[in-house]
């Protein structure tokens, strides 16, 4: 009797486990530039290594400088029979954000995410191009599954870039949690 109790606890803990742990794949980016005139991307992809070893890569170059008013949208979208809101739709100033940037935690959270892989880790103006390099899907994958842990599902990551209060890029990154 104790052994089956002992086995049935086993199966149990595992199926818990299994229901906490997940895995982050990336599937797509899509990078729209929308006034080539001031910024347009140079490249935009996701790079796999081998199965299990993805990465995105990005770079904006800029061609109105110094750039002084930014704000970026993000929202996170879930596949509902479509890409439908989840969680979280914010607009920041990115650079009172990048002046303090404990001021907001979902902000903070989404810095935590994404800062440390670019160059815009300073305060405005911007005055070069921007970049994302080599975004590991391990660091994503820490972030949703531990730190703040999701359902699995369909995901997409929109945010729209915005100088002097115009659209001038949207960007889509979409992955899968499992």
């Amino acid at each position: 009797m104790n052994v089956i109790f002992g086995l049935l606890c086993l199966l149990l803990s595992a199926t818990k486990v299994a229901e906490i742990s997940g895995h982050v794949e990336f599937t797509n980016i899509k990078c729209e530039p929308l006034d080539k005139s001031f910024a347009d991307f140079e490249y935009c992809y996701i790079k796999a290594i081998n199965r299990s070893y993805k990465y995105v890569s990005l770079k904006v170059n800029l061609f109105k400088i110094p750039v002084t008013k930014v704000k970026v949208n993000f929202a996170l979208m879930k596949r509902f029979n479509g890409y439908r809101p989840f969680l979280y739709n914010i607009t920041v100033d990115a650079c009172k954000f990048l002046e303090n940037p404990n001021r907001n935690p979902i902000a903070h959270y989404l810095s935590d995410l994404f800062l440390p892989y670019t160059n815009m880790a300073h305060k405005c103006p911007f005055n070069h191009s921007l970049m994302m390099d080599k975004l590991p899907i391990d660091y994503v994958n820490y972030q949703v599954t531990n730190v703040l842990p999701f359902p699995t599902g369909d995901y997409a990551a929109y945010t729209s870039w915005m100088a002097y209060d115009i659209n001038r890029a949207n960007l889509k990154l979409f992955f899968t949690l499992s």
